[in-house]
């Protein structure tokens, strides 16, 4: 699902994207959800369901183990809520914010879900500055059940079978382009996991993949590196605080 369906202004210079967790804050909200469970904790047989590479399956059963639990969903949203920003990542917004509006296109994709990230940026008043979120649906029901359903599917191996963000990134880049009647002078991509490095794969060398530092995209990245000197073709910037993005992002701003 991508919330916000209408086009964005043709005239940005620049599309940044960002992933949600453990980037834009500062743990999962997957793992976070589930202190709104009965004893802050999941029974044994419901973590013995998860299966590597379907994730977003697992996530639908917790949330309907909570559901049958009576967890409201008032609960659940003040536990995402309280989640917090990774560091210096409320003044990369704030820098976006005050920039001219010629200069980003802000977008986000993230494996979580629309109603964890919706309920996040509108508490710290951030929802305005995304033009486009991409994530898995996730709507109560008229029986208080947080439904959660997969993005989409695709034939990207190296990704959960829900969601491959190369795919989204390669789309959107596309489509705009035909929009906008020409390409963005650079992509910035700011992200954390193995599911970021993807996308990663497919900038290029104007464009700037911003890898939480010691997290798995920057370790992927600098074995690619080691491993197949050149393949990689983007600009790599390790951070560990949004301030880190903030001073690349503000250069690149200054250009003409």
């Amino acid at each position: 699902m991508a919330a916000n369906s209408a086009t964005p202004p043709s005239d940005r210079r620049f599309l940044i994207i960002f992933d949600f967790d453990e980037t834009i804050v500062n743990e999962s909200s997957d793992d976070v959800v589930v202190q709104a469970a009965p004893g802050q904790n999941l029974p044994a047989w419901l973590k013995d369901t998860y299966r590597p590479g379907h994730y977003n399956e697992y996530m639908q059963r917790v949330l309907a183990y909570m559901a049958e639990k009576g967890v409201p969903e008032s609960a659940i949203r003040s536990v995402i809520e309280k989640i917090p920003a990774s560091p210096g990542m409320l003044a990369l917004f704030q820098f976006l914010r005050h920039c001219p509006p010629q200069d980003f296109e802000v977008v986000l994709a993230s494996d979580a879900n629309t109603f964890f990230i919706e309920s996040w940026l509108r508490r710290v008043g951030a929802r305005q500055l995304f033009v486009k979120i991409f994530t898995n649906p996730a709507t109560f029901d008229k029986d208080g059940r947080l439904v959660l359903r997969p993005f989409h599917s695709h034939s990207c191996l190296r990704c959960p079978e829900n969601m491959c963000k190369q795919v989204i990134l390669r789309d959107y880049v596309m489509r705009r382009t035909q929009e906008r009647g020409r390409p963005f002078q650079r992509v910035f991509y700011v992200g954390d996991g193995a599911n970021d490095f993807c996308p990663s794969l497919i900038l290029g060398p104007r464009d700037t993949a911003f890898a939480r530092r010691d997290y798995p995209m920057h370790r992927l990245i600098t074995e690619i590196h080691e491993a197949r000197p050149g393949e990689f073709k983007a600009v790599t910037v390790p951070w560990a605080s949004g301030e880190d993005v903030v001073e690349r992002l503000r250069k690149h701003a200054e250009e003409k």
